[in-house]
């Protein structure tokens, strides 16, 4: 006779394929409604996959700055982009990158956590994954791709990491070490940045354990601590040695560009709202918890440093913490990818703090945390509507149309009003243009000198918009600048003043060509900061090939049994199921 109890349906894990539907659901159908279009930056990152699809081993693109590279930007997820293009075309192409990225954050989630807590709070926060505020704000409101595509990557790398460190798993080494250079190419910050953020507390973790009752040796997981970072470090550095040779050729300079997610969010509660509010949502009242918990457990307490360095650089300059860590790179990052990684090392916690409260109050916390967790991800999902980066639906397709016929692209041109629109516009030409969406690509001395960012936007970064616009104005004749399209009629003074005059309309005259008579045809220009031929070779060839040698290895390699149990999952006997799910 059996008298084994049978398990509580609301104490199982979850399955992971279930926890992959739920992101489904929730997530397919605003991509297909492509919402993401309505981002900052999504036009900028499809931009930048149509010069891959037309120029894959060329990263010298013509359309801004009047040329720049964009060696400059880690390409893989805009090489995904664009391979993938001729079937889905640039924008679903893009939502597929971006819905993939969305379904392994969820699958890293769920083995990152396993790394602190039991299968089933760590089902739990893999499903918590899927509405993280953070992870919709920067999905359809900031439209950070590149961010949102990394992370999943390195959270999938870690358990790896850990693997290696604590048992020399030489299997956990191999695919690790393709994941972080995989991760690398995607986004050299989330490498950067993570090292301390998640790869410490997983080293920590490393000394700390004892799942087989013993501790590990002190000096084999600093020595292969330094050997996986070694090899990571000196592939990353020849998979991205374009970007590499770029930096140190042309540093960041630039007179630093002002942000929203750098305010005082006590002192600017309307940035507060949107930096801090909405990414966190609900996950603000597992914070006492987070806290509480962390500092109570001493296995905690690792990933509860990462969490709140984290956190605190989330803050922007709501605290000093940001400037003083980060120096000078404070004026230059944006801070909300900081919030996103905070509620990422959050997660685990917040799956313990849901069993816990489902273990108690059953049913009614499920239903609690559901509404919870709907309310969170809606805000973050309408705030793209509710703030939207660009209220105006309009085309750009006359302007195209425009600049396409006549010779008009002989010259190049720029765009006042046109908001995110301009990376649009870009793709739809042949025409250069001296302005652009990419930061570190406004090489341009006219640009670097002055604090604005697009020309496009000029009046929003006051004094140093305007003067970086006047100063571009003046020089037309040095790049071949004829032609302006203005939608905001607040700089007609301004070109007028500097001698420009309209010569034609678009859309009912609700654009405006202003152009200025005597300039010559637009020239080459920047030369000297065009990639040779070999970088292109290089930057066409081993960031992709670095994503499909792990795609294969992951594959093609599975965990036997016994060593995806020392993989650092944590696996008892009753969670073996779900910790086999994963075995590839």
């Amino acid at each position: 006779m059996d008298n084994t109890e049978p398990i509580d349906p609301l104490q199982r894990p979850i399955p992971v394929i279930l926890c992959l539907m739920v992101a489904a659901v929730v997530h397919v159908p605003l991509l297909l409604m492509k919402l993401p279009l309505k981002s900052f930056d999504t036009n900028f990152h499809i931009f930048f996959a149509s010069h891959y699809f037309h120029h894959w081993f060329d990263p010298w693109n013509t359309k801004c700055f009047a040329g720049f590279s964009q060696a400059t930007y880690p390409p893989l997820s805009h090489q995904w982009v664009a391979a993938i293009s001729p079937i889905f075309g640039f924008d679903y192409a893009y939502m597929v990158v971006q819905l993939a990225s969305i379904l392994l954050l969820v699958v890293g989630v769920y083995r990152f956590s396993l790394l602190w807590t039991n299968a089933r709070a760590a089902s739990l926060a893999a499903v918590a994954s899927v509405f993280v505020g953070a992870e919709s704000f920067l999905v359809y409101h900031a439209g950070q791709l590149a961010t949102t595509s990394a992370a999943p990557i390195y959270l999938n790398a870690l358990p790896f990491l850990y693997a290696w460190l604590r048992y020399g798993n030489g299997r956990a080494f191999v695919k690790g070490s393709l994941l972080f250079i995989t991760a690398a190419a995607v986004h050299h910050a989330t490498l950067i940045f993570g090292s301390v953020l998640f790869a410490a507390p997983v080293l920590a973790l490393a000394f700390l354990d004892r799942t087989d009752g013993r501790r590990a040796a002190t000096g084999k997981v600093l020595a292969r601590a330094v050997a996986i970072g070694l090899l990571v470090g000196v592939a990353v550095a020849i998979v991205l040695l374009p970007y590499w040779i770029a930096l140190i050729h042309y540093p960041i300079t630039q007179t630093p560009i002002p942000h929203e997610s750098r305010a005082n969010y006590i002192l600017s509660p309307e940035y507060g709202l949107t930096y801090f509010i909405v990414p966190w949502g609900a996950l603000i009242l597992a914070l006492p918890f987070i806290f509480l918990h962390g500092s109570e457990n001493v296995k905690l307490r690792p990933l509860l440093f990462g969490f709140w360095v984290a956190f605190l650089l989330g803050l922007g300059g709501t605290t000093p913490v940001g400037s003083i860590l980060l120096g000078r790179a404070f004026k230059v990052l944006t801070m909300e990818r900081f919030s996103y990684w905070a509620t990422l090392l959050a997660l685990p916690f917040v799956g313990i703090l849901a069993a816990k409260l489902i273990r108690r109050f059953r049913l009614a916390a499920v239903a609690g945390l559901m509404v919870l967790a709907t309310l969170t991800c809606a805000l973050a999902v309408a705030w793209s509507s509710i703030e939207p980066p660009d209220p105006d639906n309009y085309s750009v397709d006359p302007v195209a149309s425009w600049l396409n016929r006549d010779g008009h692209d002989q010259y190049r041109y720029f765009t006042l009003g046109f908001g995110n629109k301009i990376s649009r516009l870009a793709m739809m030409t042949d025409a250069s243009s001296v302005d652009g969406e990419w930061n570190s690509g406004r090489l341009l001395p006219e640009l670097m000198q002055y604090s604005g960012a697009a020309l496009t936007s000029s009046k929003y970064f006051g004094t140093g918009g305007l003067d970086a616009l006047r100063a571009i104005l003046k020089h037309a004749d040095r790049y071949g600048l004829k032609w302006v399209f203005v939608r905001d009629h607040y700089y007609d003074a301004l070109l007028s003043y500097a001698g420009w005059r309209p010569v034609d309309y678009l859309e009912d005259k609700t654009i405006v060509i202003w152009s200025k008579d005597g300039v010559p045809p637009a020239q080459p220009v920047n030369a000297p900061q065009r990639p040779p031929h070999w970088q292109g070779l290089m930057w066409g060839t081993l960031p992709f090939g670095s994503s499909i040698l792990a795609i294969l290895v992951l594959l093609l390699i599975p965990e036997r049994r016994r060593q995806h149990a020392e993989a650092g999952l944590h696996v008892t006997p009753d969670q073996g199921v779900a910790a086999r799910s994963l075995a590839s």
